[in-house]
């Protein structure tokens, strides 16, 4: 996130240090969108707010899930364990965990080394699922719709974008009903081919790769689950082999969860910072889609 929460650095520090190890320096980071990030000496840090994608329990056994997939994949970046061996800390609502600061920096989108990319999927699509690995949900039911319906009925007055928002989406009802029946659909199919599910990042975009000295590495594991592996396909168009419905499933499927998480942020207090403003046109873009 770009807007620093108000929680004290040294806090932070404090947790890092009594779960993990001792650390001396640490500064917020201004990165990604959904978790707060700081740096402590060499370690990244990551803040994960707890709710509508995980519970507690979910996110540690996705975790540990992840480094367990570490052990044979080394472009896994997975979290470290803590002093009792667990990956996740509690902090206040959400759960602390920590990464190595990997060297090297996240390529822009024109800059992806795709046979890289593929090449670490398939390794990621042909590994043995961890036993403790949850499986893909679909991100809404089949009541959504109807539910942002009767929402976005009642205006939208807790902060200063609220109003944009609600409209926006109270506009494209009649879509945003179509594209739910039909991630219902497409859901059903692939919940029948459940037999030949593998594991999935769920969000290996550019901006969750690393380019190293040594090679690629995949960060944030937050969305690892057992599913269909055009799952990890959304931003490589084109590559051949994959199954047309799963590919447009998982359209359907990232635009309803940001869907979701969207009409949650602005109907909620907010004050209109730079990360309600990349919000909200975020929201625009994900209506824009057909």
């Amino acid at each position: 996130m770009k807007s620093r929460p108000s929680i004290p650095d040294q806090a932070i520090a404090r947790a890092v240090s009594e779960h993990w190890r001792t650390v001396t320096e640490i500064s917020y980071l201004p990165w990604g969108f959904g978790a707060h990030h700081w740096r402590a000496d060499d370690l990244f840090v990551t803040l994960d707010q707890l709710g509508a994608r995980h519970t507690a329990a979910s996110l540690e056994a996705t975790y540990a899930s992840a480094a367990e997939l570490a052990r044979d994949l080394p472009f896994v970046c997975a979290p470290l364990p803590t002093r009792t061996g667990r990956f996740t800390a509690g902090f206040g609502s959400g759960a602390l965990s920590v990464t190595p600061m990997l060297p090297g920096r996240s390529p822009a989108e024109d800059e992806v080394d795709k046979p890289a990319i593929l090449a670490a999927l398939n390794a990621l699509h042909r590994t043995p699922p961890p036993a403790g690995l949850r499986d893909w949900t679909p991100p809404v039911g089949p009541g959504f719709a109807a539910e942002l319906s009767a929402r976005v009925a009642e205006p939208w007055t807790a902060g200063p974008l609220g109003e944009k928002a609600r409209a926006a989406l109270a506009a494209h009802g009649p879509a945003i009903r179509r594209w739910t029946d039909r991630c219902q659909e497409l859901a059903a199919l692939a919940v029948s081919r459940r037999e030949s599910w593998v594991p999935t990042h769920g969000e290996p975009h550019n901006d969750n790769q690393i380019v190293t000295p040594g090679g690629l590495c995949l960060v944030d594991w937050e969305s690892l689950a057992l599913a269909p592996r055009e799952r990890d396909y959304r931003d490589l168009p084109g590559t051949p082999g994959l199954d047309p419905d799963l590919v447009e499933l998982f359209a359907l499927d990232w635009r309803l969860s940001e869907l979701r998480e969207y009409a949650g942020w602005f109907a909620a207090p907010h004050t209109g910072a730079e990360d309600d403003r990349i919000a909200l046109d975020g929201l625009y873009e994900e209506l824009a889609a057909d």
